[in-house]
This record gives C-alpha cells, sequence and structure tokens, in this order.
C-alpha cells in the first residue's frame, strides 16, 4: 500500500496542551478544506477475498488496513487521503492496541495518523471478527 505524495485537503495536528497521541496512532484534530471530496468508508473486517477470517488479531488488523486500501484505491484514494477513523476491537486490551498500533504504523509509516476514536465492543458482525475499521477521507475534487 502506497502512500502517495501530493497535496492533502486536510491538516491533521496535536495541539499543545494536548498529550502527544503518536505511540498509539492517531493524531487529535482534522481540519478538512471544503475544496474536498469526501469518501465514507464503510467498516472493513479482517475477512480475505473468499470471507474467511483468521484467528489471529494482527493478521486481521493488517487485512483490514488491506480491505481500506481496497476501498479507498476504488475512488483513487488512498490512506494518506484518511483523516478519521472508528475502530471496533472486540475484547479489547493493552495487548491488542500494541498490534493495531503496529499495524497503524506499518501502513501510514512516519506520516502522521488519523484521528481515531477506538470503540470496545462485545461483537461484531460475522463470527470470529475481531476488528472492524470505518474510515471517512478527503482528496481534492478534481474540476
Amino acid at each position: 500500500m502506497s502512500l502517495a505524495n501530493r497535496p492533502a485537503p486536510f491538516e491533521l495536528s496535536n495541539p499543545e496542551g494536548l498529550y502527544d497521541p503518536s505511540a498509539n496512532a492517531y493524531s487529535h484534530v482534522a481540519e478538512v478544506s471544503t475544496a474536498a471530496k469526501l469518501l465514507y468508508i464503510a467498516g472493513q473486517g479482517g475477512e480475505d477475498l473468499a470471507g474467511t477470517l483468521s484467528a489471529d488479531f494482527a493478521e486481521q488488523a493488517r487485512q483490514a488496513l488491506l480491505n481500506l486500501g481496497i476501498a479507498l484505491e476504488s475512488k483513487g484514494a488512498n490512506l494518506a487521503d484518511v483523516f478519521k477513523l472508528t475502530l471496533l476491537i472486540v475484547d479489547h486490551s493493552e495487548a491488542k492496541l500494541a498490534l493495531w498500533v503496529a499495524a497503524a504504523n506499518a501502513a501510514w509509516g512516519t506520516h502522521m495518523k488519523p484521528t481515531c476514536t477506538l470503540i470496545p465492543v462485545p461483537r461484531l458482525a460475522l463470527d470470529g471478527m475481531q476488528i472492524e475499521i470505518d474510515a471517512v477521507a478527503a482528496v481534492v475534487a478534481q474540476r
């Protein structure tokens, strides 16, 4: 998954007076230009093309990010265009948070991470599903 180096119609920031969230793979604030085209991506889980879910949380997180990338690419966008995530994790723990952070760091690299709300949940749509990621992305609207 490549992160395009093009001007983004949004700015991510971590204001002074708030703790640095980068260790947890997110940013505090996203400001979006009104000239942007917004993409709302439905929750992406860790299932592969055949609908198979790994029993491993880290693998599901990696696959969910790949699935998010495919959805974004279908509209000419990529992970660098994402400014907001909602992350649902079944039976959330510090260990799962560390695995999520590793997956997010692998996906976004040194780029600032999107704003993110993590919501622990008891269950998701499919048996064995451990993570679901929905996203909002902004791309410069073509005129």
